[in-house]
């Protein structure tokens, strides 16, 4: 994925319980906006390749027949089974822990494969010529993220805004400058260029769909903290035998931030990039140079 760097198992190790409160919500009008563009009516597959506690999986599970999502923490698998438990989806929602590597795995075939913010984690080449493979005629990927351009500015809400470069300096203040990752450090952070990697592997597009966002969020320190522990550089495993002495630290500079312990928040927009399905990609003949 990354010069110098290999994946591990202990990537997002003891996340998954923060996640669904600490990360904040996809835009509200995201499986409208994908029912809309992609004409979908409770029919068809899904597949959601790095799919966490299950947060896009479960957000479109109404518009399909049958929805896979596919994981390696073990963590985020049994999350995502809880909360289809939950929202009375497990009947035609299955959860298998895999790395996306190691696909197709037996899973079949279907009309739309989703990847919201995992894409930059897996061997990329490889997985998209996978998924594009395991797409039926006229499939589509759908590459989900927040939209990182829009200004989100708090000014003339009621609380302060979380102070995220505060938070930051902390975190490297116990685990250092360079980026932790797992196992290892992501100096250069994560690869971007997902078009290119789209485009090699044979998918045409893409069409963009921005999903407005901007909505007022109200967020505790508890909230905050959640939001910390579910990322992969802030990992709880990664403070080892100082986690309980960062946490007091964190949520001392949180409340002397807020000291009502409340905090503003605009809601993020939520960029969508459809990639179809391209026609099959021909094989090197015998002998060719």
């Amino acid at each position: 994925m990354t010069a110098g760097w290999e994946w591990d198992e202990t990537l997002f190790s003891g996340t998954a319980a923060y996640y669904r409160r600490g990360r904040l919500p996809y835009a509200p009008g995201l499986a409208d906006e994908l029912a809309q563009v992609l004409h979908l009516d409770g029919r068809g597959r899904l597949i959601d390749v790095g799919c966490g506690p299950g947060t896009i999986a479960l957000t479109l599970a109404h518009l399909f027949a049958e929805v896979v999502g596919v994981d390696p923490d073990r963590g985020m698998i049994a999350e995502a089974g809880r909360a289809a438990t939950e929202r009375g989806v497990a009947g035609k929602t299955r959860w298998v822990r895999a790395r996306a590597e190691e696909l197709p795995a037996g899973l079949g075939t279907f009309t739309v494969a989703t990847f919201a913010q995992s894409f930059h984690w897996m061997d990329r080449d490889l997985v998209a010529t996978t998924i594009r493979d395991m797409l039926r005629p006229g499939g589509v990927l759908v590459h989900i993220s927040d939209e990182k351009s829009e200004p989100r500015t708090t000014e003339g809400l009621p609380y302060p805004a979380v102070p995220y470069a505060a938070v930051d300096e902390l975190v490297r203040r116990y685990l250092g400058a360079v980026r932790r990752a797992g196992r290892g450090v992501l100096p250069q952070g994560t690869p971007g260029g997902e078009a290119l990697v789209f485009a090699r592997a044979g998918f045409t597009g893409p069409r963009r769909h921005v999903v407005p966002g901007g909505q007022e969020l109200v967020r505790t320190v508890d909230d905050a903290v959640a939001g910390v522990f579910s990322m992969s550089f802030s990992a709880p495993h990664l403070f080892g035998e100082d986690r309980d002495a960062f946490e007091a630290d964190l949520r001392h500079l949180l409340l002397d931030s807020s000291p009502s312990g409340r905090f503003s928040e605009r809601q993020p927009g939520t960029e969508v990039f459809v990639w179809a399905k391209g026609p099959a990609q021909p094989k090197p003949r015998c002998g060719a140079a």
